[in-house]
């Protein structure tokens, strides 16, 4: 588990705890844990330049990578423990 903070497009902060959990990906923002949600199943680069992965709440560095997406991640406390499940071609 590790702690996101962060701002939404119209100002408002939020600090989130990703917690490697399906059932609850993000605590601590009803806001940040909707917008993950909404976005489970789609496709996201997880760095700049890729790879892509589809979003999965038990997948830490996809849930991250939809918050750096969609809102303005400010600071990332403590590691990212999964690797991302990239499909085989």
């Amino acid at each position: 588990m590790f702690t996101v903070t962060g701002s939404f497009d119209d100002g408002a902060t939020y600090t989130v705890q990703i917690t490697g959990r399906a059932d609850r990906p993000v605590i601590g923002s009803y806001r940040a844990a909707a917008l993950v949600e909404l976005h489970q199943g789609q496709s996201v680069a997880l760095s700049p330049t890729g790879p892509m992965a589809a979003v999965a709440g038990d997948d830490e560095a996809s849930v991250l990578a939809v918050l750096r997406e969609k809102t303005n991640v400010l600071e990332v406390s403590g590691a990212v423990r999964r690797q991302a499940r990239v499909p085989e071609s």
